[in-house]
């Protein structure tokens, strides 16, 4: 019988921390970090876009706490923050981070992010199953 099991991680991010390394390496780190529609949603209001990278950058390192990826070779745009038609955020994993999950035996990703005064953070629950195995 396959057994199914839930992982979960959780990121804190100091929205000025975010701020202060656009402000210091610019597009340098936007586009090391973000896919081009993150950027495209996160820098349409300059007033809130720190706020939304910081939630976003959150949602990754939960992501690499799920899946035990720490300081290996797998690119920050590799894991994606994308809108729902109904505007919830949901996780897509590309190339290198895909590979992880499905070899992992994740099935599904759920995300929820959040943000406050000068935190913003967030929570991923990772569903697996394994035949015959609890992890």
């Amino acid at each position: 019988m396959a057994k199914a099991s839930v992982v979960v991680g959780l990121d804190l991010v100091q929205i000025s921390a975010i701020a202060s390394s656009v402000a210091h390496f610019g597009a340098r780190f936007l586009e090391r970090v973000y896919t081009a529609d993150e950027l495209r949603y996160c820098l349409r209001e300059p007033r809130s876009s720190a706020t939304h990278l910081a939630a976003r950058f959150a949602a990754k390192e939960a992501v690499r706490k799920v899946l035990a990826i720490g300081d290996e070779a797998v690119g920050w745009r590799a894991i994606e923050v994308v809108r729902e038609a109904g505007g919830a955020c949901a996780l897509v994993l590309h190339g290198e981070a895909d590979a992880r999950a499905q070899d992992a035996g994740f099935t599904a990703f759920s995300l929820s992010m959040t943000h406050e005064a000068d935190y913003a953070s967030a929570v991923v629950v990772g569903e697996r199953r394994r035949d015959g195995r609890i992890e």
